[in-house]
């Protein structure tokens, strides 16, 4: 099953890329703002299914315009962000294998949705590619075996950095300079974990003006999905449409010789194999 946000409505995506209004379909049951899909996601994923498969009385399905793709969770209460998650990555940066998982946080005010526009800020802008898992089922405490049963969806997700502002201090400023406007474009919609080929080994890339930058596979994760889901949530309570950025493989703008950088024209493609392609222009 895949969702999206058109036009700033909550949409399901038939399997021709045609858009059902949730809020019509479902007789005001669910409502057009995005994030009623996670106050009920039980609920939603049931009826959201009888739906696709019936064909059911309801709303006709649209075409659908990739240009009016908003970020599928646009709202979010908490945005959490893995650092050096990727062995290879982790290797480039030079962090020891014993090395627990850097977590920090992107503010929800960074996010934008597929063929956005970015204003490079002043500075080095720079591009990570990433799996980003949506919460469906919130819970503290959530056991590894049981993770999955928590996670509505993934989708695609870069997350844009400014490495002068992240890097000038003692300490890194990892959730500033990782949060202007812009700088956390996920979509083009959100795949359940079900319509995956398999949930734990998916490829994913990224090219800018289509030349490859990344290119490695999420079972290359040091920490994977149901380990985050688990250890974040010792910790915190983990809240129904909350989003994690789940970390980026090696092939980063500052880890190469010489360092390269997001430029104003240029056309930034990530995707994720069963999730599709996100794409982020710089002006």
């Amino acid at each position: 099953m895949r969702i999206a946000t058109l036009g700033g409505r909550l949409v399901l995506v038939t399997e021709d890329e045609r858009a059902v209004d949730v809020a019509e379909a479902s007789g005001g049951r669910f409502g057009p703002d995005p994030m009623t899909a996670f106050a009920d996601w039980p609920g939603f994923r049931v009826w959201a299914a009888e739906r696709l498969a019936d064909d059911a009385p309801g709303a006709r399905a649209l075409p659908l315009d990739p240009a009016r793709l908003g970020p599928p969770v646009p709202r979010p209460a908490q945005i959490f962000a893995i650092g050096v998650n990727y062995r290879e990555h982790a290797d480039e940066a030079g962090y020891p294998p014993d090395s627990l998982p850097v977590t920090f946080t992107k503010f929800a005010s960074s996010l934008a949705g597929n063929e956005a526009t970015v204003a490079l800020p002043p500075g080095n802008v720079d591009w990570e590619v990433e799996l980003v898992v949506a919460i469906g089922v919130g819970g503290h405490g959530i056991a590894r075996e049981d993770a999955w049963s928590h996670v509505a969806g993934v989708t695609v997700g870069q997350d844009l950095s400014e490495r002068v502002a992240q890097l000038a201090g003692t300490m890194p400023q990892f959730s500033l300079a990782k949060s202007h406007p812009g700088f956390s474009p996920t979509g083009p919609w959100l795949v359940t974990s079900d319509a995956l080929p398999d949930r734990d080994d998916l490829a994913l890339a990224c090219a800018i003006d289509g030349e490859t930058m990344q290119d490695s596979r999420t079972s290359r994760m040091i920490y994977d999905i149901p380990e985050l889901v688990a250890r974040l949530s010792a910790v915190v309570t983990l809240l129904p449409g909350d989003l994690i950025f789940t970390g980026t493989p090696s092939g980063i703008g500052n880890r190469r010789t010489p360092p390269r950088f997001l430029r104003a024209g240029e056309v930034l493609t990530s995707s994720v194999e069963g999730v599709g392609e996100l794409t982020t222009r710089f002006a």
